[in-house]
């Protein structure tokens, strides 16, 4: 299918986690077989006053498109006065955030906050759209709280102000991650406009990437948190829907390796001293459900070097051979 001009080969995206979502993740899952992937968001005041951070954010490597650079705030005209500086990475797709719940974002009118505020959010697709030279997409969540679900006026406003997709999660921002995701909010969406829709939420395995698309009709399915520490998802839930295969989790021993070289890769881009302590959040995840995960994941907070941190490895899959 195709988003606006740009085509995605496959059903599994890789949704834009801030703090996890980075060059070093991102390349993993392509790796693994996601078809798309969006950068941690951006704030679009920072691109426009010229912040560092905001720039490295922003960097799309060749091995991981096509991608989307995602962008947040509540100010239209400063929104689209970004677009020309996101635009040095070379995105395939602009991407903005309307369904972050954080506090932080949120809390300052941009996020989840424009949910409250549709011709705020509509006003910000139209100048986005009108400054950026490829398809720009939103992504959304069911509304602010259970009193309030207006995805599919915010759909409709999107796509009239020249969105080129939408993506759904099925929470609203009170919800924050709390079960249960609601497809049929997306399905009404996917009912509602003629712009591809991605659903997003609970998607962790071949069966529930099936169930979202067969629930709701949607074009794609979005993978956030039921990737962090399995980036192989991807392969499961590509082997689930193009073949019916089920591919069980792989062993412990790769899982290590695949732990240790994520987290390599991230030193590389990052440095040693920024990688070894986003370690300790990737391991907790890649070791979750592993005997003795807790004691390991003390030890894995206390990290000096990549030569420990395989030497943990070595010992995790020593005790869970």
């Amino acid at each position: 299918m195709k988003i606006g001009n740009v085509e995605i080969n496959g059903k599994a995206v890789l949704a834009p986690m801030a703090g996890v979502a980075d060059r070093a993740f991102r390349e993993l899952c392509v790796g693994y077989g996601a078809s798309y992937v969006v950068s941690e968001m951006i704030s679009s005041k920072g691109v426009s006053m010229g912040d560092r951070k905001s720039k490295q954010l922003s960097f799309i490597s060749d091995i991981e498109r096509p991608a989307a650079v995602q962008i947040f705030g509540s100010n239209p005209e400063i929104m689209a006065e970004s677009i020309p500086m996101v635009m040095e990475s070379k995105p395939e797709i602009i991407d903005i955030n309307m369904g972050c719940p954080a506090p932080k974002i949120a809390g300052n009118g941009g996020g989840a906050s424009l949910m409250k505020n549709p011709q705020l959010a509509e006003d910000i697709v139209r100048g986005v759209v009108k400054a950026s030279p490829v398809p720009v997409t939103v992504k959304i969540r069911m509304g602010w709280d259970f009193d309030s679900i207006n995805a599919v006026e915010l759909a409709k406003r999107a796509e009239n102000a020249g969105a080129a997709a939408i993506t759904i999660h099925g929470r609203t921002k009170n919800q924050m991650y709390a079960p249960p995701v609601n497809r049929e909010i997306i399905a009404e969406v996917k009912r509602a406009v003629s712009i591809p829709v991605i659903g997003n939420g609970d998607i962790t395995d071949g069966f529930s990437a099936a169930k979202m698309l067969e629930e709701t009709d949607c074009d794609l399915v979005m993978v956030g948190r039921g990737a962090l520490g399995r980036p192989w998802v991807f392969s499961q839930i590509n082997a689930y829907l193009e073949h019916g295969r089920i591919l069980p989790e792989p062993p412990v021993a790769e899982r290590m390796r695949v732990m240790v070289n994520h987290i390599k890769t991230i030193c590389e881009y990052k440095g040693e001293y920024v990688g070894l302590r986003e370690a300790r959040k990737h391991a907790a995840w890649y070791t979750k459900g592993l005997h003795g995960a807790a004691e390991y994941r003390r030890e894995i907070g206390s990290l000096s070097s990549i030569e420990q941190l395989e030497e943990i490895a070595y010992k995790i899959c020593i005790h869970n051979g």
